[in-house]
């Protein structure tokens, strides 16, 4: 077979295949590439020695059975017999997402193991499940978001014929997959990238350090890197769909940006096989241009996350108004408003968290409702916390609280995605973990996380130690909590609100400015309308008197005993409760 790799500023390149050592020779139709035919077959191992280096993993290494450090193998993906063959795909409008960590889904952490729970999903009623990052990092345990070899999968977790189970068995089961992948750094320990090419610049900086290198000299063959790297998830893989990580990080100045550039493959490939496929941004700037359609001037990204709607519904639900909560939190009913209607809190108004005025107001004509992503929890809303602290937690004692977060989640415009074990109100918390095989970077990441919270007054022996692999078995789920109480109640609330969400079209409808909302701030009550259908949701711990008008309407679900709204058109929710209802 033909083995290749770019290292420009080589002077010479020599392959190492099983027992064989073969120089490479430049590649006459490529500048910077070297090629060359060894004889291998399926898991031979490989890697490349560039001058006189040691023998490193392929930049673009398929599987890494070793980890980050060991030699590469050949993965031949055309052995694998798809069961799901037929799989025509899943589209995002209309999706109910599910952010799930295959390393503490269940305690065996692999992807055997969280296929064998998908059927909870599929009768929960979501859509796709959201895989945080599978690429391989260090050690066994780990969040992904430092993961290296962007081509290959997290040798612990199952390797790719682990994934291509996973992806096969919720293929069965309707249930499209949504792969979170990390262009805006690598980890820094096993990327060996900076030995072969200029695949980093010191032009721009990032929190991780040197920005991935996608607009100076050599970014070329860089951009086409991550391309080939994305492509290869959803046909080799076949997954339905990306989460980029952090886009606000990917600096590009070129007059076509790499996010235009990337959305313009997957909408071909997608048409090239026949099914949907989408690209989902994980991004901080409130730009709508992310989700506008490249034929309108934007990027062509499909969706974004919306941490606006969270940090409102948030603030209204626990109070908390630190950090950036502090704009949201002054009026939280008002700020949760504005989100329902307008996507967008900070939309070009001031951020005091970030002594700017930030955002940019979206054009609700143009940009339709599905292109956010809403929740109420994700990984990093609840691990970035000290203590990885769920709202299951935060609302110990007000299980009618965490009802009225599903109730916003899930009835919201957006496209609503939920955290793994939410949908219980788990008790066990989601911490902050990793497995560092390097002693000096373990205990340089101990020392950061212990400093960053202990300037927010906590106290050192409070904030979990990453390393301490405790950290990791507190934060697996317990499947043993959904067949109990108060669990069962829970799950039965959100089976209900989504089998809601799929029977009524209203509540799938794109368009976001046809979200009308009241509120009262010192009652703590908001309620919402979408069509016919009329959402109440009473936060304060005394009943409340909802003015609904008097069309005729009958409750559709309800938290607590909540009866239709009487001849005067108030309708009476009990305190910390919900109800939904269709208006005619």
């Amino acid at each position: 077979m033909q083995f290749e790799v770019w290292a420009p500023q080589a002077g010479r390149v020599t392959l190492h295949c099983d027992d064989v050592t073969r120089a490479l020779e430049h590649d006459p139709e490529r500048p910077g590439w070297w090629i060359g035919e060894a004889d291998a077959r399926d898991g031979s191992r490989y890697g490349f020695a560039v001058d006189d280096g040691p023998v490193l993993p392929d930049p673009r290494s398929r599987r890494q059975p070793d980890g980050p450090d060991g030699l590469s193998a050949v993965v031949a993906h055309e052995r694998y017999a798809w069961r799901a063959a037929g799989w025509s795909g899943r589209p995002l409008p209309g999706a109910v997402l599910y952010e799930l960590h295959v390393g503490t889904y269940t305690p065996e952490g692999t992807f055997d193991a969280a296929a064998a729970r998908l059927e909870h999903l599929a009768e929960l009623g979501v859509t796709h499940v959201e895989l945080m990052p599978v690429c391989p990092f260090p050690g066994r345990h780990g969040w992904g978001y430092e993961g290296v070899s962007l081509w290959a999968v997290h040798e612990p977790y199952g390797g790719p014929e682990g994934l291509k189970r996973f992806v096969d068995r919720a293929h069965e089961l309707g249930l499209g997959v949504v792969l979170d992948v990390v262009h805006n750094h690598l980890g820094p320990s096993g990327n060996y990238l900076p030995e072969f090419g200029p695949y980093f610049t010191d032009t721009h900086h990032t929190p991780w350090g040197s920005a991935v290198n996608l607009d100076a000299p050599g970014s070329d063959e860089v951009r086409a890197f991550l391309l080939g790297s994305a492509l290869a998830w959803l046909r080799e893989y076949r997954i339905d769909g990306l989460r980029l990580d952090a886009v606000h990080a990917l600096v590009d100045t070129r007059a076509c940006h790499f996010l235009e550039e990337l959305s313009t493959a997957v909408d071909a490939l997608s048409a090239d096989l026949g099914r949907p496929l989408f690209l989902i941004a994980e991004s901080d700037l409130n730009d709508p241009r992310l989700v506008t359609p490249r034929a309108e001037g934007g990027l062509g990204l499909h969706a974004q996350w919306n941490d606006d709607f969270h940090h409102a519904a948030h603030t209204a639900l626990t109070g908390e108004r630190q950090g950036y909560y502090a704009d949201f939190g002054r009026a939280p009913f008002a700020a949760l408003a504005k989100t329902l209607t307008g996507g967008y809190f900070h939309d070009g108004t001031y951020s005091s968290f970030r002594g700017r005025h930030h955002g940019r107001a979206l054009d609700r004509t143009r940009v339709a409702a599905h292109r956010l992503l809403g929740y109420s929890q994700t990984h990093d809303q609840v691990g970035n916390r000290a203590q990885g602290d769920r709202l299951s937690m935060l609302l110990s004692g007000s299980p009618g609280l965490l009802a009225c977060a599903a109730a916003l989640t899930l009835t919201a415009p957006f496209t609503p995605m939920l955290f793994m074990g939410e949908e219980w109100a788990a008790g066990t918390p989601w911490q902050f973990f990793t497995d560092h095989t390097d002693p000096e970077l373990a205990e340089a990441v101990r020392r950061g996380r212990r400093r960053e919270f202990a300037a927010h007054g906590w106290a050192e022996e409070d904030v979990p130690d990453p390393q301490d692999p405790a950290t990791r078995d507190r934060s697996c789920l317990d499947w043993s909590e959904p067949d109990r109480e108060p669990h069962a109640r829970v799950l039965d609330w959100y089976r209900r609100l989504i089998a809601l969400r799929h029977e009524q079209p209203d509540l799938t409808d794109p368009d976001l400015a046809d979200t009308k909302v009241a509120y009262d701030e010192e009652a703590r009550w908001l309620a919402f309308r979408r069509g016919d259908v009329r959402v109440a949701v009473n936060l304060g711990k005394e009943p409340a008197a909802i003015p609904l008008g008097t069309h005729p309407a009958r409750v559709l679900a309800a938290w607590d005993q909540v009866e239709a709204p009487d001849a005067a058109g108030m309708l009476h929710v009990p305190g910390e409760s919900c109800v939904v209802l269709l208006q005619s």
